[in-house]
Order: C-alpha cells, then sequence, then structure tokens
C-alpha cells in the first residue's frame, strides 16, 4: 500500500511533511535510482507558479544529481506539456512540480514515464520501497559521474507547435473573441500565444503569477470574474485553467458555465457524426451527470463510467480503445493526441467544433439536458471516522431512500484534500436542496 503517493502524485503543504525539501531531495534519489544504470539517464522536470516550486526543485534536482542522473529543466510549464516534452527529449522521466488546482501553500510530486504515461501504482510503490527501504543509502557517485542540470530552450514554442498540430493546418479562429483566465498559473504564457496564433482576439486576465496567487478567486474553480469579463466584452466564450492547465473549464457568451460533461458531450457528437469515436464509445467517471449519458445514448452512442481519477479514465480508455474520455471537472484526454488531460489542447478541440458547427456555444452546451446537482465538501481530521459514524450513516441511507430510483448520492473521500466529498444528483432540485440541508446538519454537529 502507498504510503505517500495519493491518487495524483504526492502532495502536501509544501515545507509540512511529505512535501519538505529533505523529503523532495531523497524522492529525487529514489526516482533516480530506478535508471541510474540505463545508457545516458535523464530526468525531465517542470513546476507551476507556486513560491514553493524553487525549493522543490532545487531539492529533487540535487538527489537526482546526486544519484549520477542528469536533469533537463524545462521551468515553468504546463503539467501535459512535461508529459509531451518527456517523450520528445527522451528522457526516461518526467516530474511536474505542482498542487493543481490546491491553494498556493500547498505543493506537489507527479511522475510521468518515459512514454508521457504517468507512472502506475506499482511503479510509485517502488519508489516508496526505495525510499522507505533506503536501497541507494550506498550510492554517491563522485568525480565526473555526478549529474548534471541543464535548462532547455525553446520549449514553449515546441509545446505550441504540438498544439496547433492537433488541429487542422488549414484552420483558424479569426472572428472569435476568447476571454482566457491564467489562474495565475503555468499556462499564462502559452494560453495567450497559442491562441493568438491561431487568429482568435484574446483578452488575458489573471496572468501575473507572483506566486502566492495561483487558483486565487480565479480558473477552472472560480468563474465569478470570467463569467464577468466575457459578458463586459460580449465574447463568444470565456477558458478557465487551473493552475497547472490540465483541465478547462468554459463560459458560454450568455454567461453560463459549461462544465467538463457538456464540453466532452459537444466533442463526442462531432465525432459521432463524422464516424470518427471508435466503437462509439465514450468514457467519463461516476462523478458526471445523468444528462451526458442519455444525450450520447440518444446520438447511438455509448458511455462507460470508471471510478474517480484521470487515470482509471486513462486505464479504460487504453482498454475499450476510446479516443475521448474525462470528468466533469474538465480534466479531458484526447488519446490520438495526448497522454494526459491537457486543457489546452480540449480548448482547440472544442473550438475547432463550433468552428465546423457554425453555431453559438450556448447552443450546442444546451443539447445536453443537465440533472440538477449538489457537490458538498466536508474539511475532516479523520476520513475512517466519517464512514463510521452511526448518525452519518441513517443521514445517507436516508438521502438514498428518499432518491429512490430518481436520483443518486454519491460519497467519496478526496485523494488530495482531507475532504470528504458528497454529490447529489437528481431530477426536482428542490428535493436536492432538502437532502443536502439535513445532511449538512447531521455532519456538521459530529466533531470528525
Amino acid at each position: 500500500m502507498k504510503r505517500l503517493f495519493g491518487t495524483d502524485g504526492i502532495r502536501g503543504v509544501a515545507n509540512r511533511e511529505p512535501m519538505t525539501a529533505e523529503i523532495a531531495f531523497q524522492i529525487g534519489r529514489a526516482g533516480a535510482y530506478l535508471f541510474k544504470n540505463k545508457i545516458d539517464p535523464k530526468i525531465l522536470i517542470g513546476k507551476d507558479t507556486r513560491i514553493s516550486g524553487d525549493m522543490i526543485e532545487a531539492a529533487l534536482m540535487a538527489g537526482i544529481c546526486s544519484m549520477g542522473v542528469d536533469v533537463l529543466r524545462v521551468g515553468i510549464m504546463p503539467t501535459p506539456a512535461i508529459a509531451y516534452l518527456t517523450r520528445v527529449y527522451h528522457a526516461n522521466c518526467g516530474i511536474v512540480i505542482s498542487a493543481s488546482h490546491n491553494p498556493f501553500d500547498n505543493n506537489g510530486i507527479k511522475y510521468f514515464q518515459g512514454d508521457g504515461f504517468k507512472f502506475t501504482d506499482l511503479e510509485e510503490e517502488e519508489i516508496e520501497r526505495i525510499y522507505f527501504e533506503n536501497y541507494a543509502k550506498n550510492e554517491w557517485p563522485t568525480g565526473k559521474d555526478i549529474g548534471k542540470v541543464e535548462d532547455l530552450s525553446e520549449v514553449t514554442e515546441k509545446y505550441i507547435d504540438y498544439l496547433k498540430s492537433t488541429i487542422p493546418a488549414n484552420l483558424n479562429f479569426k472572428g472569435y473573441k476568447i476571454v482566457v483566465d491564467c489562474a495565475n498559473g503555468a499556462s499564462f504564457i502559452v494560453a495567450p500565444q497559442v491562441l493568438a496564433e491561431l487568429g482568435a482576439k484574446v483578452i488575458i486576465i489573471n496572468d501575473k503569477p507572483n506566486g502566492i496567487n495561483i487558483n486565487l478567486n480565479c480558473g477552472s474553480t472560480h468563474s465569478t470574474l470570467l463569467k464577468k469579463e466575457v459578458l463586459r466584452y460580449q465574447a463568444d466564450l470565456g477558458l478557465a485553467y487551473d493552475g497547472d492547465a490540465d483541465r478547462v473549464m468554459t463560459i458560454d457568451e450568455k454567461g453560463n458555465i459549461v462544465d467538463g460533461d457538456q464540453i466532452m458531450a459537444i466533442c463526442a457528437l462531432n465525432l459521432l457524426q463524422k464516424d470518427q469515436l471508435p466503437n462509439k464509445t465514450v468514457v467519463t467517471t461516476l462523478m458526471s451527470n445523468l444528462g451526458f449519458d442519455q444525450v450520447i445514448e440518444q446520438a447511438g452512442g455509448k458511455v462507460i463510467r470508471t471510478n474517480i481519477g484521470d487515470r482509471y479514465v486513462l486505464e479504460m480508455m487504453k482498454k475499450v480503445n476510446a479516443v475521448l474520455g474525462g470528468e466533469q471537472s474538465g480534466h479531458i484526454i484526447y488519446l490520438q493526441y495526448s497522454t494526459t488531460g491537457d486543457g489546452l489542447l480540449t480548448s482547440l478541440q472544442l473550438l475547432k467544433v463550433l468552428k465546423e458547427e457554425e453555431t453559438s456555444f450556448s447552443y450546442l452546451a444546451s443539447i445536453m439536458k443537465k440533472y440538477p446537482q449538489i457537490i458538498l465538501n466536508f474539511k475532516v481530521k479523520n476520513k475512517n471516522m466519517f464512514y463510521k459514524c452511526i448518525n452519518i450513516k441513517q443521514a445517507i441511507e436516508r438521502a438514498e431512500n428518499e432518491l429512490a430510483n430518481k436520483g443518486r448520492i454519491f460519497v467519496r473521500p478526496s485523494g488530495t484534500e482531507p475532504l470528504i466529498r458528497i454529490l447529489l444528483e437528481g431530477e426536482n432540485r428542490e428535493t436536492i436542496e432538502a437532502i443536502s440541508q439535513d445532511l449538512r446538519e447531521v455532519i456538521e454537529k459530529e466533531d470528525i
């Protein structure tokens, strides 16, 4: 069982275990230990804009170099760019220093294989074994055998060229006015540049990172300002990325949120029409809206649901030969182009459909009828105690009985934060609001 790695790498408050410089140094050594005997071993490293990124990066690089493995440093880049560049530069693996959509005082370490796919559970467990059992205690090369760091240039241009290669060469977005929220994160250079190069008129917000404003009331989880700016500029749409730009949330020209389910529905229906959706199948998670299944099935397609987390979506996509899959949060995978979710690539694919369909974003989004949903987040000290509490168990059972066949309740622990998340979904909003109030009152009375 993994002790450091969660559902998406190692995460925590920077300068507190497990995200200390000391642990990062040892994790760097443990990861490099896997590749030290390869010919010309090298590990590619990138990060987002958090103030703690420099500290974690320095510690990781020191650990890797102390194992005799070289480092290719790319600086601030989106997570999916690291996956892509790891392949381009034939690195043995890639590392992203980021805590995604989490607050600035958090940080994380995420590993990618040399082929750009995330490390499997077994590979992460192997790093933990090396770390906890101190396999590398006698591995201290000296002299010319110590690893070195190389700063890579022109990586932004390489990534932008790759993104542009995923749409037809004769396609451009001239005539589109787009507001882009960069979340003061890793997309603040790439996103405006690629959209402008493709002809769009771009209005940028939250593109001035200072190390502590990443995700602060902005980005994919905070849409208020983006909505305001889309309406103010009478834009065709708004795009909001999270801190590491592996997901995107959107706003239509009327100021409505268009989430990951709707984006996938729009793109999947377009592919179905063109007979470009293998097995007519799209993969999503248990969190996706029931309306997603309905619109896809009505068009002759099929939806497969997995556990929460992009690694499970990707695993299923590979298994059933799907090219499109993702999450309601806007973490969407186009497997024919990328090995991981990519907010910028998703944006280009969505704009491509808008251009082809020659209609408004709001119209395309309206094709999917969304069931009312409420998502409750409860901060807990002990996730196990939450599930053992009798009063909470009874409240959840009452909710299940009341929803019966007209909705659902789904309870899960967050894989990256000390939270319990509860999804309520049903035909009637008043019903699920009443249930949510009952749950909130019961849970908040318990000191868990």
